[in-house]
């Protein structure tokens, strides 16, 4: 029997978002129904509200949640009814020619629920990376639960479903930062302080968080970054390499996703350096380095898709992490809201006033 429940709705590029009944069916073979307890507002959800994704509007928004598992379809094993899980965009198919070669985390062919959630009218809506959890209930694919110890509370769990994940992945999965190394992280935001914490998880002995807010250097600070740089009014490049015995960074991570950000990443680096880009790039943005550059400087240019989580592997482990008191998921959260005020959290996160808020339903 389908449910109706309200959700997170922008029916209109640049429209303001609205609460709507939604109607989520019972799960079919293979997908799983989910009660939503907390999710966090993402950058994301703001690109699909403004059309920057795609045009499949109306869009039912939020996808770094948390939940317990209400109800499972036929077929569906690895999850049950009562189970505690963190919600994730990359259900790997496990067949595809990336997971045959034991690199799942790159699945070509990751999967959702394939029922669709409408409007009460019959309007099919298109969910948030195939999840849609500004919602009281949602339907995914069975693959994108994954369970995690029960003691985590929902609000920071949620966060490991994207920006969180992202940048602790960029770090100690694509930058695969070692004990000892250094790394500058560029753009200290959600994902660029979640890189931060990720580089001294990993043991990086030098942390230099860059940009052009102080309160955000600030944030970087408390994650645990040795040095901080403004680079409104300081050469960026010349900074970290002062802060680097005169070579550049180990690792320097791109969490802002810009022409100029990326030229600063790929300067700041020492010989033979690794670059991360994490930061989302847009599909007009052009970059022009000389080649001879780039063959000189060595190393590698990376980009970190969803920080290259297998999140079978990593969600557990850094819950675990948490529990132990040795991640601090919390200090991420600013505030926690309502769903009718998902529309204003957009305009903090677009202000720079926060780095998560987060809906707690």
């Amino acid at each position: 029997m389908p449910h109706r429940v309200k959700g997170v709705v922008a029916r209109a590029k640049g429209a303001p978002v609205s609460i709507e009944t939604v109607v989520v069916p019972d799960p079919g073979p293979g997908e799983a129904l989910v009660q939503v307890q907390a999710c966090g507002v993402c950058h994301t959800d703001l690109h699909y509200r403004e059309g920057g994704i795609n045009d499949d509007f109306p869009f039912l928004l939020g996808h770094e949640a948390a939940g317990v598992v209400e109800a499972v379809g036929d077929g569906v094993t690895d999850v049950a009814p009562g189970d505690y899980v963190i919600l994730n965009w990359r259900a790997v198919c496990g067949q595809c020619r990336s997971c045959r070669r034991g690199r799942p985390w790159y699945c070509f062919n990751t999967h959702n629920a394939k029922q669709r959630m409408t409007l009460e009218d019959g309007t099919e809506l298109s969910p948030a990376l195939g999840i849609g959890a500004f919602i009281e209930k949602t339907l995914v694919a069975a693959g994108q639960c994954t369970k995690v110890n029960p003691e985590t509370p929902p609000t920071v769990g949620g966060l490991l479903g994207c920006g969180v994940m992202a940048g602790l992945g960029a770090a100690m999965n694509t930058g695969n930062v070692q004990r000892g190394d250094s790394v500058a992280v560029i753009g200290c935001g959600g994902v660029g302080n979640a890189a931060v914490a990720g580089a001294i998880l990993a043991g990086a002995t030098t942390v230099i968080g860059v940009d052009v807010d102080d309160r955000k250097l600030a944030w970087a600070r408390d994650f645990g970054a040795t040095h901080v740089v403004n680079s409104r009014g300081t050469d960026a490049v010349e900074a970290i390499r002062e802060l680097t015995g005169g070579f550049g960074a180990d690792v320097v991570i791109d969490a802002v996703g810009r022409p100029e950000t990326y030229e600063q990443a790929f300067y700041a680096r020492d010989l033979a350096g690794t670059v991360v880009l994490v930061g989302v790039p847009t599909p007009d943005m052009r970059i022009d380095l000389p080649l001879i550059d780039v063959f000189g400087r060595g190393g590698s240019l990376e980009s970190s898709w969803y920080g290259d989580c297998l999140p079978s592997r990593d969600f557990p482990v850094l819950i675990d992490l948490y529990l132990q008191g040795r991640l601090d998921l919390d200090r991420f959260v600013s505030e926690t809201i309502a769903l009718d005020q998902v529309e204003a959290a957009f305009d903090k996160m677009h202000s720079g006033e926060v780095l998560r808020s987060v809906v707690v339903l």
